[in-house]
C-alpha cells in the first residue's frame, strides 16, 4: 500500500478576488478551505485517481480536526500523531498575482516523533512510503534520514519530494523516485537550467548519486524522466495555467498511480506530466476526468 507523510501539513485557506489593495479593505469574490501539504496532495490526488493511500503525519487542534474529516469524507484513510499545538493555516491569495502566506505549524516533541517512527516501522517491503515537503523547526535536522534508515533496514520502497541540501542528504538511501524541478536541479547542481536537453546530464548525475527514478518538471516545456536504463522527455499539454498549488504533488501521484497498476515507467511518466498539468489548469486539485483528456497531448520521446 502506498503510505504518504506530511510533517508539517495545514489547513489552506484559499481567497480569490480581483486585485490586492494593500492597505485598504478588500472584499473577495470566493473562498476555499482544504486540507494542505504535500503528502496530503499526494494521498487525495491518488484517491481521484482510483487509488488508495494512507495519510500520515501530525495534526493538532481544530484545524487539524477539520484536516482528518476532510480526508474521511474523501474515504482516505488516515493515521495522524496527534500533537499539543494547532496545526497551521495557510493562506492562498489569487487575485492579479498568486500570492502565499505560510505559517510556522505547530512544536513536535520528541515522542511525536517516535510514534510516527513507531508507525513506518510497522510497514513492510509491500509497501511504499511517500515523504515529502518541509522539515517542521521544532525538529531535527536530519529527521528525513532518521525515516529513510528505518525504510531501507525494512525494504520499504519510498518516495521523497524535497530540495536543496536536504535532498542532497537522502540520495544515498536510494530513494525510488524524486521529482525537483528545473529551478531546483539548477540550484543543486550550482547552475541554471533553461531547457530540457541542459538537464539531462543532472539527472545522470542523480541517478550516480543513488536515485532510481527521477522526474524533472519544466512548467511549461514539459519534463524528463530518467533512470540507469532509460530516459525520456514529455511535452507538456497546452492549457491555461490557473494555480501551480500542487501540480508537483500530482506527478508524484500520477506517476505512481499508473506504475502501481502496470510497472511501466514510460506510460507512468505520461501519466504524471497529464496529472501534473490537469491540476495546474485547475483551481484545486485535478480530477481524473481532466488528466484523461491531457494524457493524449503528452508526446514522449526517447532520450
Amino acid at each position: 500500500m502506498i503510505n504518504t507523510v506530511t510533517l508539517n501539513p495545514s489547513l489552506d485557506y484559499v481567497v480569490e478576488l480581483d486585485s490586492v489593495r494593500l492597505g485598504e479593505l478588500n472584499r473577495i469574490k470566493k473562498d476555499t478551505k482544504f486540507p494542505g501539504g504535500k503528502g496530503i496532495n499526494v494521498s487525495r490526488v491518488l484517491k481521484r485517481l482510483g487509488v488508495n493511500s494512507l495519510a500520515s503525519g501530525f495534526i493538532g487542534g481544530f484545524t487539524g480536526n477539520f484536516i482528518k474529516s476532510y480526508l474521511i469524507k474523501e474515504d482516505i484513510v488516515t493515521h495522524f500523531i496527534r500533537v499539543k499545538e494547532d496545526t497551521r493555516i495557510n493562506v492562498k491569495i489569487k487575485g492579479e498575482k498568486e500570492t502565499e502566506i505560510n505559517a510556522t505549524g505547530p512544536k513536535i516533541s520528541n515522542e511525536d516523533f517516535e510514534q510516527l517512527k513507531l508507525f513506518i516501522s510497522s510497514l513492510s517491503s509491500e509497501d511504499l512510503l511517500v515523504v515529502a515537503g518541509s522539515i517542521p523547526s521544532s525538529m531535527p535536522p536530519n529527521t528525513y534520514k532518521e525515516i529513510l534508515s528505518i525504510c531501507q533496514k525494512n525494504h520499504i520502497k519510498f518516495v521523497v519530494d524535497a530540495e536543496g541540501d536536504l535532498l542532497k542528504s537522502i540520495l544515498s538511501y536510494k530513494p525510488f523516485l524524486i521529482k525537483p524541478n528545473h529551478h531546483e536541479l539548477g540550484q543543486f547542481f550550482n547552475t541554471k537550467i533553461t531547457n530540457w536537453e541542459e538537464a539531462i546530464p543532472y539527472c545522470r548525475k542523480l541517478v550516480d548519486l543513488g536515485a532510481e527514478n527521477i522526474i524533472v518538471s519544466l512548467a511549461g516545456n514539459g519534463a524528463i524522466f530518467m533512470n540507469r536504463e532509460k530516459g525520456y522527455y514529455a511535452s507538456a499539454p497546452v492549457g491555461e495555467v490557473k494555480s501551480s498549488v500542487g501540480a508537483g504533488d500530482s506527478m508524484v501521484a500520477g506517476f505512481l498511480a499508473q506504475y502501481t497498476k502496470t510497472k511501466d515507467v514510460k506510460e507512468a511518466f505520461r501519466y504524471s506530466v497529464a496529472t501534473g498539468s490537469a491540476t495546474a489548469f485547475s483551481i484545486g486539485l485535478c480530477t481524473k476526468d481532466r488528466v484523461e483528456e491531457l494524457i493524449p497531448q503528452v508526446q514522449i520521446t526517447e532520450i
